[in-house]
């Protein structure tokens, strides 16, 4: 029977592992070290947790081969084929600079040196007219070059292709005839839209990735199916759903940035299954904090994001903001003095002072054993913590420069941790039109659970939510999701202008698009959600926001009135007289994928003895503090603040004056007061 539900989240140190039974609902995790080819590394926590892959029913899996490919630049050969004349789009770019005011500081070179960018004449001009066709003399002796050079892979970027396609897709049949086994990536296809650099930067990120992720998923694919496991590989993407094998060959460049989408979506699904619709993701591991947010059950999704900046990767992805706030990010004292706190990290090795492995810095984690809030041990034992060491480096970072007591400086240092997480989470929210105070906050990760009631007091945020396996909640986002593929089409017409049958009309090749996508991969008819959304903005601006639209389109005057009232709530103002504009249709299609519900518990009436108690300083006072096993706390149990909860994978805090109660998922709800 195949009742088995496996989700694989690979990180820089562990792979995680996260197994359901569908039957029950009930979880089990595994935590193995990640290895050089990460295939090893989810084959060994596989058989580590004794899973039959004959029985798995689905595999699901979050990977950051791509994202990895991208950072190191270990890439394979890959060309450009341009518009005569544009071969430098790329590298032009937008001529900005991620600091302005560094004059020193250089944008990344391009993932194709000039030397591999060729061009072609064909000419499209505005309307999308072909004024020149495709010169296929030159194209073939392009095709010619390329496979002397044995490139691995082909980016078409033509301009004004986003209107109409017609030269790529020739120029790629010419390219195809030349080099049948190397994937070509066009952009009309890749990202049919306006602005040349983004549209050609997408284009390029995803073929040069293309080789790298398309090895590495048939390879993972084969193992697998060797071990026994009969279904499609699933493979998480930054849109929050996952797609097969099989798209991966035409959108690899989907998979970058693929690992901290599944915590936004675990986040978002636990905060639902506890009544709250609108949450903040806090994902916080040992180098960096993840931050996320979901409003009315929607995660938010954005088209600017990068992996390097100047390189733009426009796939709709879940709206994630990293900062370098960690477990182990280092205490510091800038030039003026003041007290900082990251985004300089210790890492796995050496690890905090209280590792033993020769860092004398400060850290996040120094701290907490310093205050008492980590024990002396973490993953169930299997590191262990030395305060001696870690109240040293306090002592010496920080204590002694600042003229502070031991405990006091512990706690400046996380006091400054937690101002960088509240600022992030500020960004995300405020900045973005929300009130924190309407909104859950779940902590997860490492050590999110750590800091989670400081954050949400420091923004006001009523309740903080605990999931039942912290560290590996990523992993189990990976279960949570659908097949999931989004598409847009440019479509720059006034409001006063739209026409709604001719928008219609628009929307309806997307759709056919995508429900041939979504039965390429099984999908069936019957399990196809469309969701459609148009980019509109006042007219003479360049930033567009997305309004739901109806299927069929209806009244031109409903959509108006609903950018009017998004535009109100994101930026607090709007212009009612102001003339509208359209700029593109998008439409996402999902392929309902069945999910085993979690197990849901009955409140036992139980009230559990502290597995032990210890010290614990919360605001300068030391207290007598229980510590909680997590496995011991029943469903129902609550327990006042100051308390500690400990598990295999995390640690919680619960403060003087907040509450905490064990609901039906065993997540711990913590109400925050003050």
């Amino acid at each position: 029977m195949q009742n088995l539900r496996v989700a694989v989240d690979v990180g820089g140190t562990f792979t995680d592992i996260c197994i359901m039974d569908e039957a029950s609902g009930l979880i089990r995790i595994e935590k193995t070290s990640s290895t050089r080819d990460p295939i090893d590394g989810i084959l060994s926590g596989v058989e580590k947790a004794g899973i039959d892959l004959s029985r798995v029913a689905l595999f699901s899996h979050g990977t950051t081969v791509a994202t990895n490919a991208l950072i190191t630049r270990r890439l394979p050969r890959t060309a450009v084929v341009s518009t005569k004349g544009f071969r430098d789009v790329i590298e032009i770019r937008r001529a900005n600079k991620e600091d302005l005011w560094d004059v020193y500081k250089d944008v990344v070179p391009p993932y194709v040196p000039r030397r591999d960018r060729l061009t072609v004449p064909e000419r499209i001009d505005s309307t999308g007219r072909v004024v020149e066709a495709l010169d296929e003399d030159a194209a073939r002796e392009v095709a010619r070059i390329l496979k002397k050079r044995g490139v691995a892979a082909v980016a078409v970027c033509f301009m004004n292709a986003y209107l109409n396609g017609a030269n790529e897709r020739r120029m790629r049949e010419i390219l195809k005839e030349a080099m049948p086994d190397i994937p070509v990536s066009i952009s009309s296809q890749v990202l049919p839209e306006i602005f040349e650099h983004e549209r050609f930067s997408t284009t390029v990120a995803n073929a040069v990735v293309s080789p790298v992720v398309v090895d590495y998923t048939t390879r993972l694919g084969d193992r697998l199916a060797e071990g026994g496991y009969t279904r499609d590989l699933l493979l998480l993407h930054t849109g929050g759903g996952v797609m097969t094998p099989a798209s991966v060959k035409d959108f690899a460049a989907r998979l970058a940035g693929s690992g901290i989408a599944a915590g936004a979506i675990a986040s978002r699904t636990i905060a639902s299954l506890c009544g709250f619709p609108n949450s903040i993701g806090l994902d916080m591991g040992g180098t960096s904090t993840d931050v996320s947010l979901a409003y009315e059950g929607q995660s938010r999704v954005t088209k600017d994001w990068h992996i390097e900046f100047g390189y733009p990767i426009r796939f709709a992805s879940i709206e994630v903001l990293t900062i370098g706030a960690g477990g182990g990010s280092l205490a510091w004292t800038d030039p003026a003095g003041g007290l900082r706190n990251g985004p300089q990290s210790a890492g796995a090795y050496p690890g905090p002072a209280c590792y033993g492995n020769g860092n004398l810095q400060p850290t996040n984690t120094d701290a907490n054993v310093t205050l008492g809030r980590l024990g002396t041990s973490l993953a169930g034992g299997k590191v262990t913590l030395d305060p001696a060491l870690a109240r040293q480096a306090v002592e010496e970072g920080v204590a002694q420069p600042f003229g502070l007591g031991l405990h006091e400086a512990a706690d400046a240092i996380l006091k400054v941790a937690n101002a960088n997480m509240s600022d992030a989470v500020r960004l995300i929210s405020i900045s973005r039109g929300y009130d924190p105070r309407d909104f859950a906050l779940v902590a997860f990760g490492g050590a999110g659970a750590l800091h989670g009631v400081d954050v949400a007091r420091e923004l006001a945020i009523p309740v903080v939510i605990v999931p039942p396996n912290p560290g590996v909640t990523s992993a189990l986002g990976c279960l949570l999701v659908d097949m999931q593929h989004d598409f847009s089409q440019s479509c720059m017409v006034g409001a006063d202008e739209a026409d709604p049958a001719e928008i219609e009309a628009l929307f309806a090749e997307l759709e056919t698009e995508a429900l041939a996508r979504l039965a390429h991969e099984g999908v069936t008819e019957a399990d196809i959600v469309l969701q459609r959304s148009i980019d509109m903005m006042y007219r003479g601006q360049w930033r567009s926001m997305a309004v739901n639209a109806p299927r069929p389109i209806g009244a031109i005057a409903d959509l108006v009135a609903s950018f009017h009232a998004e535009h109100q709530r994101e930026y607090n103002f709007r212009r009612d007289d102001a003339p509208v504009s359209f700029f593109r249709l998008n439409l996402k299609a999902i392929g309902i994928v069945p999910k085993a519900e979690l197990a849901v518990h009955a409140p036992t009436g139980a009230t559990p003895e502290p597995a032990s108690r210890r010290r614990v300083w919360f605001d300068g006072e030391g207290l007598d503090t229980p510590v909680y096993a997590r496995d011991d706390l029943p469903c129902g149990f609550s327990f006042e603040g100051p308390a500690i909860v400990e598990q295999l994978d995390s640690t919680t805090v619960v403060p003087p004056g907040a509450r905490a109660e064990v609901d039906r998922f065993l997540n711990i709800v913590i109400r925050v007061k003050g």
